[in-house]
């Protein structure tokens, strides 16, 4: 868990929005910015996540709002987003860490239910949170964007085709938006992990050495600093967050 300083509190009162906000790194995200000041929101697909994200939270809840719904859904992502800004009047912040891996199989053998999937997860679910979000930042004229991408957009293993392709055109994605958003006060990054130390990695390879696996709470530094004031002249990037893997 992050520790966070109130006295430090660069999000104080800001409306942020975490997709994905109780998977292995949103969680991390999530508890960051509510103890930074923040009043954040997060979807979630189970609820016993939400639930530990909550007990998570301790002093900070009354400043978490779970919505249980899918991203991949255009109609449920604006309808999220039009309640947040009826309810704070603004959104300040959107992360969105929400995607899938599919791996290990050679792209002439690999389903297409599960290229599908890959898109959608990793590339389709930031195209309806920006289109959803950046009217009402543009109107408010300011806001950050920043969406959880990966290595493999620019390292492109084998047995990864979908993931990768996905992971790609999801950083292509942000960094044209960045170019559409030019003058206006609203700023799109990507992050690229390598693999984040989180307890489904380490159960997909428990014959892996992992620690040097990048840790969810570093990474989340990392997006809270985009997202800062501290990071007004960084728009269009897409960061590398590897540790030393």
């Amino acid at each position: 868990m992050i520790r966070g300083t109130q006295m430090n509190a660069r999000f104080s009162d800001k409306s942020v929005l975490v997709a994905g906000g109780t998977g292995g790194l949103g969680h991390a995200v999530s508890l960051a910015f509510l103890e930074e000041g923040a009043k954040v929101a997060v979807t979630y697909r189970e609820q016993k996540g939400f639930d530990v994200l909550k007990n998570a939270a301790r002093a900070n809840t009354s400043s978490l709002q779970g919505h249980k719904l899918d991203v991949t859904d255009e109609a449920a992502v604006k309808q999220l987003v039009e309640r947040i800004f009826t309810e704070q009047q603004r959104l300040d912040v959107v992360v969105n860490t929400v995607g899938g891996y599919v791996g290990g199989v050679k792209l002439w053998e690999l389903e297409p239910k599960a290229f599908d999937q890959m898109l959608a997860l990793n590339l389709r679910s930031g195209y309806l949170i920006a289109r959803a979000v950046v009217p009402a930042m543009l109107k408010q004229r300011g806001g950050a964007i920043v969406n959880i991408a990966s290595k493999a957009a620019v390292d492109h293993a084998a047995g990864a085709a979908a993931y990768a392709a996905a992971k790609a055109a999801a950083v292509a994605m942000i960094d044209s938006l960045a170019a559409d958003l030019k003058g206006t006060g609203v700023r799109a990054n990507s992050i690229l992990p390598s693999i984040i130390d989180t307890e489904v990695n380490r159960k997909a390879m428990p014959n892996v050495d992992f620690a040097q696996w990048p840790k969810p709470e570093d990474i989340a530094r990392v997006v809270l600093f985009l997202c800062s004031d501290d990071a007004k002249l960084i728009h269009g990037a897409a960061i590398p967050v590897y540790g030393d893997t």
